[in-house]
């Protein structure tokens, strides 16, 4: 006897007209947000995008032995198992149709296609199930521009949102670029390893998860003409808290390693001991390009040295800098700056924490060489390691200050803190990094061993 079909719950419509007259509209929401952005192939899209799908999507229940998919009939829409066991099994006029190819479990999916697709095999409850179905014509909310923006291309945002997206190449594997259009160091810089080992970690939790922690290791310096594979690693994913390891590799060799933890929003105790330099707003600072422009055409500056200046290329960072402190405390072991990137960012929280991440690396490790210089000194410095704590959530762009401080220098490695504030004061992220810093090698030098 034929196995009869499941039928969807004809009172629920679609979940979002459910919960808009459920008594807790706002947490039931968000359960179901936080249920599909547990899905692998959901957890790449923007957060928006997720939340859209949480108010289209429909509920289905099925009795074991029930067919939940048929072959050669059209798919309906994407459907993801919230309960229960279904069994993958060839068509029935194979010599494998007895046999189940496999058996799917929560937060598996099937059926994910157009109005035109067809069922390729038979899916069958195995137990009770329930099952969210996001319905054809919404499978559009599938497709997005960029892994932070439903609607809009990267290229109609900034230059640092556009660094920070990422290729899917497959389930927890990205690939992320050095763009021709950003400033060139003599490695990829550290920041921008930082931001995009970030994004890959945040596409690999539900949007509802904010990344609190991350500790990077420096291994070896990347290649700014290479693209940089980032591979994630699922430590833990609990209710409140996930874990991901990512490592970032070029040439089949691992050069950075990133530990980050994520955690969803909740209420609890709060005090704040760090209180905000006084400081001038950033309206009333200069930016690069105009300190710059002042001391070309400064005749304090030696013509040699304003020539020279002149004719090298110029390009200007992705994120915009107003410095608060005057060139006579150049040789103080602290810098105080107010930055922001350049241009417009999309509106998820995730992308906002990965472009503080790629920020924090600007100017950072060099404030512990700034006891140090002198005249006709030269120096390099390698990031080491780098961690930040972010303690609020926080608005990319608008203006944040940057605190750092050099406590230490010894053994040829410097040491640095660091805290941002917002406009308002609050203390929203923590960081310390160990750098590298040496004096450079001049010709004829006995070569030191290297790192």
């Amino acid at each position: 006897m034929d196995r009869e079909e499941g039928k969807a719950a004809q009172s629920l419509p679609n979940l979002g007209a459910t919960l808009a007259n459920s008594g807790d509209d706002d947490s039931a929401w968000c359960a179901v947000t936080e249920f599909l952005g547990q899905v692998p192939l959901l957890q790449c899209l923007p957060g928006s995008s997720i939340r859209r799908i949480a108010e289209a999507v429909q509920v289905k229940h099925y009795e074991s032995g029930d067919y939940v998919a048929r072959e050669g009939e059209p798919v309906d829409g994407l459907c993801i198992i919230l309960d229960g066991q279904a069994e993958v099994s060839a068509p029935g006029n194979t010599e494998e149709a007895n046999r189940p190819d496999y058996v799917l479990n929560k937060y598996d999916y099937f059926g994910y296609g157009t109005n035109s697709s067809v069922h390729q095999v038979n899916v069958t409850a195995v137990t009770k199930l329930t099952c969210f179905v996001l319905p054809s014509q919404y499978g559009h909310l599938l497709q997005t521009k960029t892994i932070w923006n439903a609607e809009e291309a990267a290229e109609n945002h900034s230059l640092l949102e556009q660094i920070l997206h990422l290729e899917k190449l497959e389930v927890d594997i990205f690939r992320g670029f050095t763009l021709p259009e950003a400033p060139t160091f003599n490695q990829v810089f550290g920041g921008q390893l930082i931001g995009q080992a970030l994004a890959a970690a945040s596409k690999t939790v539900d949007c509802l998860k904010l990344a609190h922690s991350l500790h990077a290791i420096f291994l070896i310096a990347g290649d700014n003409n290479m693209p940089i594979i980032y591979q994630v690693k699922r430590e833990r994913d609990g209710t409140n808290f996930a874990t991901r390891k990512v490592e970032a590799k070029q040439k089949g060799l691992v050069i950075f390693t990133l530990i980050v933890s994520f955690q969803k929003e909740e209420l609890g105790f709060e005090h704040q001991a760090a209180i905000m330099p006084a400081v001038p707003p950033p309206e009333q600072l200069l930016n690069m390009e105009e300190i710059r422009e002042r001391r070309l055409t400064d005749p304090r500056f030696p013509m040699q040295y304003r020539n020279l200046a002149a004719k090298k290329k110029f390009v200007p960072w992705p994120i915009e800098m107003r410095f608060c402190q005057d060139s006579g405390s150049q040789h103080k072991p602290s810098l105080y700056y107010w930055f922001k990137p350049r241009g417009k960012l999309s509106d998820d929280p995730a992308l906002h924490r990965c472009a503080v991440a790629y920020a924090s690396d600007l100017l950072y490790s060099g404030v512990s060489l700034n006891p140090h210089r002198e005249k006709g000194l030269k120096t390099y410095s390698l990031s080491l390691d780098h961690s930040m704590w972010f303690h609020k959530p926080v608005k990319a762009d608008d203006w944040l200050l940057y605190v750092i401080d050099s406590p230490s220098a010894h053994g040829g490695r410097g040491f640095v803190t660091g805290r941002m504030f917002n406009r308002q004061g609050e203390l929203v992220v923590s960081l310390t990094q160990e750098a590298l810093i040496r004096r450079a090698k001049t010709p004829g030098q006995t070569p030191k061993p290297k790192l």
